[in-house]
């Protein structure tokens, strides 16, 4: 066989959740011994020099003394990481005829490799192997196989696709290709990856009824809530357990977000198919929220797909951060645009916030041994950090006070003493199936279209919802938002038509809102006030 000094290896690089084809062009010519590495490659991309160098002599391979030139085709396209490792050190052995196969071309067209090459020649996972894996298995060709470090082999059994190999070192690549030997493929999912049950009960909450009920109906709609009141009333409590509410996720839907956490390494197994809780500290950036980075990476909105998203201490986040998330909760995912990248990463996540009336946490609490002595300027400048369009995406919001000596020595203070975690876990997902068998969505993501013809109010609660917003001048995003809200309540009821009493408790939750930001006295037990 006549030797070959030219080849081309496929190979992948990922944008947001997308594969792209990545042709690796080899060429080795004579002239002084070069190694150079072309086609947009960042420096981790450039080091590969060095890693396939080693690699390649440490298994037993020969490197070629030649003018080498690799090509990362498209020229265009940015390259990072050392997921091209693999890929280089194949193209050198087989532009050297140090791999030689009847078939080779043919094997070579049909392979896909991607991993990182430690010295030793074995093969390190890469990041975003999930997201590859998933995206590489919905491209057209089916008879392409997409070859992987063996260290990503777990993370990527819940996909469980022929299509997939998986390799310990770059030995056994070369290997494959001149015997046809078969790599390793995927393993099942082991039973004990899937986590029994969340370990947070909200038995461990005492009193606090108006708002266990607000996080039963936010986690029955997928709305989002914001709680208010002092310090170590259960705020935090109570939002790390509205994500033990939620029903499990789908397969589909747990492989979306498996594909997100993957681009940052952190696929967590022993939590599949549960829904995400994130809870950001409140330093951090409107990078670390929406995502962002060189290349770009998923922010905590992404991370918190179909979960929870928690901002506690809501108006000590930077502005910036704040303000940012507001077209990712209308729109449900987020675009981060750059000079030479693009990308969508989804976001549909439910917001829950948490803050205190003032800097000091006592204004207007009753009860309290501690005074506040906050200034009023010093109130308003601490509420006016959350903008009116922020705001006005809160679907509802619920006062909380300190509970009472009683409650905390007493049985616990469910709305309904009987109710368990695992009831109430049961009446949500009775509550969304009501919604998903009837409109194929949630209540907190019907259009206004279907919200008109799904949310039939009777007269009486029409008339009520009239009369409240004429009084308090609700925006039509708010109006819509208590709707839905309604709607929810309704299903969480058992109710087929929004009646007064579930449009009274919407308005209440709503009315809420406006009380946050007004720079009146605090009071959490405040109801709407009502014309006659």
């Amino acid at each position: 066989m006549a030797q070959m000094s030219f080849s081309i290896v496929q190979s992948r690089a990922i944008a947001a959740l997308t594969p792209l084809p990545v042709s690796v062009e080899t060429d080795l010519s004579n002239g002084l011994p070069q190694f150079s590495i072309v086609g947009l490659p960042d420096t981790a991309v450039r080091e590969a020099k060095e890693r396939v160098r080693s690699a390649i002599l440490n298994s037993g391979f020969e490197f070629p003394s030649r003018r080498i030139t690799v090509n990362l085709a498209p020229a265009d396209l940015p390259k990072d990481s050392g997921r091209f490792d693999l890929a280089i050190a194949i193209g050198i052995l087989t532009a050297s005829s140090q791999i030689q196969s009847t078939h080779l071309p043919q094997r070579l067209a049909s392979l896909i490799f991607v991993g990182e090459l430690w010295l030793t020649g074995s093969l390190l996972p890469i990041r975003g192997a999930f997201a590859m894996a998933a995206g590489f298995l919905q491209e057209p060709s089916a008879e392409s196989e997409l070859v992987l470090p063996l260290a990503n082999q777990k993370e990527i059994s819940a996909i469980g696709s022929k299509r997939l190999a998986f390799a310990p070192s770059l030995r056994e690549v070369a290997a494959h290709l001149v015997s046809q030997a078969p790599l390793i493929g995927c393993k099942p999912m082991p039973a004990d990856s899937v986590a029994a049950g969340p370990a947070m009960d909200w038995s461990e909450i005492r009193g606090q009824s108006a708002a266990k009920r607000a996080a039963i109906i936010a986690a029955a709609g997928g709305h989002n809530l914001l709680m208010f009141g002092p310090p170590g009333v259960g705020k935090s409590m109570i939002a790390a357990r509205i994500a033990t509410l939620l029903p499990s996720l789908s397969h589909a839907q747990a492989c979306e977000l498996a594909a997100i956490q993957s681009l940052l390494g952190a696929i967590d197994l022993q939590r599949w198919q549960r829904p995400p809780y994130r809870s950001p500290h409140h330093s951090a950036s409107s990078r670390a929220l929406i995502g962002g980075g060189q290349p770009l990476r998923p922010g905590e909105i992404s991370l918190a797909h179909h979960g929870v998203l928690f901002l506690d201490e809501l108006p000590e986040f930077p502005r910036d951060a704040l303000e940012s998330l507001r077209e990712p909760l209308e729109r449900h995912e987020v675009e981060i645009a750059r000079v030479r990248d693009r990308v969508c990463f989804p976001a549909n996540f439910m917001l829950i916030g948490a803050m205190n009336p003032c800097p000091c946490g006592y204004f207007g609490v009753r009860h309290a041994r501690k005074i506040c002595r906050c200034s009023p300027d010093r109130i308003l400048r601490y509420r006016s950090r959350l903008s009116g369009p922020l705001m006005d995406r809160f679907d509802m919001a619920v006062g909380m006070e300190a509970p009472t000596a009683q409650q905390l020595a007493g049985p616990e203070a469910m709305p309904t003493p009987e109710l368990t975690s695992q009831i109430l876990r049961d009446q949500v997902a009775q509550a969304r199936g009501r919604q998903l068998g009837r409109q194929s969505c949630l209540n907190s993501r019907l259009g206004v279209r279907a919200l008109q013809m799904q949310a039939e109010c009777d007269p009486q609660a029409k008339q009520l919802l009239m009369q409240a917003a004429g009084r308090w001048g609700w925006s039509a995003r708010s109006w819509h938002r208590l709707i839905r809200v309604a709607r929810t309540i309704a299903d969480y009821d058992g109710e087929d038509q929004i009646k007064v009493p579930q449009i009274a408790e919407a308005i209440e939750l709503r009315r809420a809102v406006d009380v946050v930001a007004e720079p009146e006295d605090f009071e959490p037990a405040r109801s709407a006030q009502l014309p006659a």
